[in-house]
């Protein structure tokens, strides 16, 4: 079963996010230096007749990135073509891709950092001079015929940052870094959200989901969904605090928007590990989950909320872990590095 408090979008989530989408930038509610940013850019941009520069957005999952760039196709008035890294297999789809761009287009690539190497090289002269190299032949006989596309704006996603190639990174002359959002930010989201979906739900109901949502919009919306269907069955179909906690305490999310995953994450490395240095490859193999899962989906937010830390030696858990889980503080981890 998917992981409720994941940001990835599952199957489930395909009809709440398209109908709760943003279409504008004055409904999508924070990260206001990027929305200023991108406003100016989309502004200028149509003033000159020229296509947007290429955009670059990234950062933890379900904050917004694929909105942000139908927004932009939205507010510069032109067409958006969407596919995916991992979607791009050959040469021949890229090229047909592009071909079938037309002036000013805009080309989302989610999962960006996923393209192959191969692919990549025939998109440098695409983003920088609106050229497709083709090869034609092969052997001695082989031609290089060059085909001149329309200009377009590149708009790349990416959750890891860090595995896009430093040739790739410096072709996009806008970069977005999209931070997890404050509670009352998502808050005003799921007010949004609650009123499009007609749920009557109290404002100190809405708070405690936000409370709960782990800075992630998609996970605000996938709550208030369940919250809702919680409420319609045991409470009237209001959602008040009361509710809420309820229906989220039977989910299995804490105060904090933690869940059984991340408790255990936790209370391996205090109760198994006394409390770090610990490999991420031996909690991995603890708690029997993939230590790439661990890096991208549970760590970032321990880590926000200031309950992990990471050392040259491994993981450590810190004492706000500990006042959080309610277990006795020992300095037994810290003194191992001593």
């Amino acid at each position: 079963m998917a992981r409720v408090l994941s940001g990835k979008p599952n199957e489930e989530d395909a009809p709440l996010d398209y109908s709760l989408r943003p279409r504008k930038l004055a409904d999508f509610i924070g990260q206001e230096n990027v929305k200023e940013n991108l406003k100016i850019a989309i502004t200028a941009a149509r003033k000159r007749g020229e296509p947007l520069d290429h955009v670059l957005f990234y950062g933890p999952p379900g904050l917004g990135k694929t909105s942000l760039a139908q927004i932009i196709a939205a507010e510069a008035g032109v067409s958006i073509k969407t596919t995916s890294g991992p979607a791009i297999e050959r040469s021949g789809d890229l090229a047909a891709i592009l071909t079938n761009l037309k002036l000013h287009d805009i080309l989302f690539i989610d999962e960006i950092h996923r393209l192959n190497r191969t692919i990549e090289e025939i998109l440098y002269p695409a983003l920088e001079d609106y050229a497709l190299d083709i090869i034609i032949g092969k052997g001695p006989g082989a031609k290089s015929l060059r085909l001149n596309l329309p200009k377009f704006t590149l708009i790349g996603a990416t959750t890891r940052y860090a595995l896009l190639s430093p040739p790739l990174r410096d072709r996009f002359g806008s970069i977005f870094r999209l931070d997890y959002y404050t509670a009352d930010d998502l808050q005003n989201i799921i007010q949004r959200s609650a009123a499009i979906l007609q749920v009557e739900a109290k404002e100190d109901g809405l708070k405690e989901i936000a409370c709960r949502a782990r800075g992630t919009p998609r996970v605000a919306n996938r709550l208030l969904k369940r919250v809702r269907d919680f409420a319609e069955v045991k409470a009237q179909g209001i959602i008040t605090r009361k509710v809420a906690q309820e229906a989220l305490s039977q989910l299995g999310i804490d105060l904090l928007g933690l869940d059984e995953v991340d408790h255990k994450v936790l209370h391996t490395i205090i109760e198994k590990f006394n409390g770090g240095p610990v490999g991420l490859d031996t909690i991995a193999a603890s708690i029997s989950e993939e230590a790439d899962t661990i890096t991208d989906v549970y760590e970032p937010f321990l880590m926000q909320l200031g309950f992990l830390e990471r050392t040259p030696r491994g993981r450590m858990a810190t004492k706000a872990a500990y006042e959080h889980l309610g277990l006795p503080y020992s300095k037994g981890g810290q003194q191992k590095l001593i």
